[in-house]
């Protein structure tokens, strides 16, 4: 049942990363699950043996750790796995100031969402040019181009990763990798499971929310055709042109009026 390419998607036990991981899946590939949650990520690996016949090994590790990109080039090299995608889909949201905010939870958001994924990209990117193909998707978020109080770490994180992953995409052109980045609004899942099941269906109703399955299909197919960014809907594209414009001293007050509702 071995699969001589795979995919290798963090964060896959579910929401996004589930999405990615059953979609690759279908097309044959072998899926490599990294994920804190052990359990959910075995039951997804017995759905993908059954459902697809694909082999999808499960690496159970916290990739807020400082060893954690290491460990998972390593297990695939001893593994025999090749890689030709990553999908560096794991997040995290934390809500509340940032002079609020515990410093450890600061640290771990940097960690999952800057410093394992470029790692990743830093083990991975050789070995993908070595076998002359490879893929990379890295997410980040229309609130990379606005701090929104409240929110503003998550933001912070984002922008940094679509930094570099232009900076990657260019550096790598020619070799057989490309880099797209993957610019999302508001997506159904988990991470957003604080707002109403009401507000949520009327979001997905207006298009200023997708699916975490429609999100995930946009975001490989613009993967597939070597396209360095993809956003999904027209209302992230306008968040994006507004963000910018939009005065401090609003921010402020939406942040005051609001803050205590995100957080709850």
């Amino acid at each position: 049942m071995n699969c001589p390419l795979y995919a290798l998607v963090t964060g896959a036990a579910s929401g996004m990363g589930r999405c990615y991981a059953q979609q690759l899946a279908q097309k044959g590939y072998g899926i490599i699950l990294v994920d804190i949650n052990a359990d959910g990520a075995r039951e997804l690996s017995r759905t993908l043996a059954s459902e697809y016949g694909v082999h999808a090994p499960v690496l159970c590790i916290d990739l807020t750790q400082p060893t954690a990109a290491e460990h998972i080039v390593e297990q695939c090299r001893s593994n025999g796995w090749r890689v030709e995608i990553l999908i560096n889909n794991a997040g995290m949201l934390l809500v509340g100031a940032i002079d609020d905010t515990e410093p450890d939870k600061l640290q771990r958001i940097i960690s999952l969402h800057c410093t394992t994924p470029l790692l990743l990209c830093r083990h991975l990117m050789p070995l993908m040019r070595e076998q002359g193909c490879g893929y990379i998707l890295n997410v980040s978020s229309v609130t990379a181009w606005m701090d929104w109080p409240v929110i503003g770490m998550y933001g912070c994180t984002k922008r940094f990763v679509k930094g570099y992953s232009r900076a990657l995409r260019i550096e790598s052109m020619g070799t057989g990798v490309s880099v797209t980045t993957a610019i999302f609004g508001a997506v159904d899942t988990p991470m957003l499971s604080s707002l109403s099941t009401r507000l949520r269906k009327l979001m997905l109703r207006l298009g200023f929310m997708v699916s975490p399955e429609k999100a995930a299909r946009l975001a490989l197919k613009a993967m597939f055709r070597g396209k360095a960014t993809m956003i999904p809907a027209l209302s992230d594209r306008i968040v994006i042109m507004l963000s910018p414009l939009l005065p401090n001293v609003l921010l402020h007050a939406l942040a005051r009026r609001f803050a205590s509702k995100l957080t709850q």
